[in-house]
């Protein structure tokens, strides 16, 4: 099975839904939303899944893309496919692991897009949030998407990630947060 991001690149999957790809329409809203702050961002994508969100970042224009995926399979897959997209003059690392516990070895980077799609009947929505206010991994300007039903309450404050708004696509809402300023 193949996906198609930014370009009209294809990207390799996983069979079955252990990846769950992110909807093409979410991640055209979600690109579109963040139009213009793309290039030469950081992005951290977290439960990378089929790498297709950092990979539409890379086709446009991030300058470092950071994963963390769990899946070893998944790990491979995704390796191929930002190789395939990345240019000499970006940086991609992908982390392979428990996401709770990778998260305090990135302390002391921070992201100008973070994008978070756990599995949604998971209990990874606050403990990771948590973890990104303590590690201030959110760049002061930037701001984080967290993918999840639309049936899911989310926090409005988490530390210091402030919830901004709430986007609904069907089956898939994005709540965004930013750091919010003492």
């Amino acid at each position: 099975m193949s996906l198609r991001i930014h370009g009209n690149r294809a990207l390799k999957t996983l069979p079955g839904l252990d990846t769950r790809p992110t909807p093409a329409r979410v991640r055209e809203a979600l690109f579109n939303i963040w139009q213009g702050t793309i290039p030469g961002c950081r992005w951290l994508d977290l439960c990378t899944g089929t790498g297709a969100m950092a990979a539409e970042a890379l086709s446009r224009g991030a300058a470092l893309v950071v994963g963390i995926e769990q899946s070893a399979k998944a790990c491979r897959v995704i390796q191929q496919n930002w190789q395939q997209i990345a240019k000499p003059d970006q940086t991609v690392q992908l982390i392979r692991g428990n996401l709770v516990q990778k998260l305090p070895t990135l302390a002391g980077q921070q992201f100008d897009r973070i994008y978070f799609d756990p599995p949604y009947a998971g209990n990874l929505y606050e403990p990771v949030l948590e973890a990104i206010a303590r590690y201030q991994l959110l760049a002061d300007d930037g701001e984080l998407a967290a993918e999840h039903s639309p049936a899911r309450s989310m926090p409005e404050m988490v530390g210091n990630l402030n919830l901004q708004r709430q986007k609904i696509y069907g089956n898939t809402a994005l709540s965004f947060y930013a750091v919010l300023y003492n």
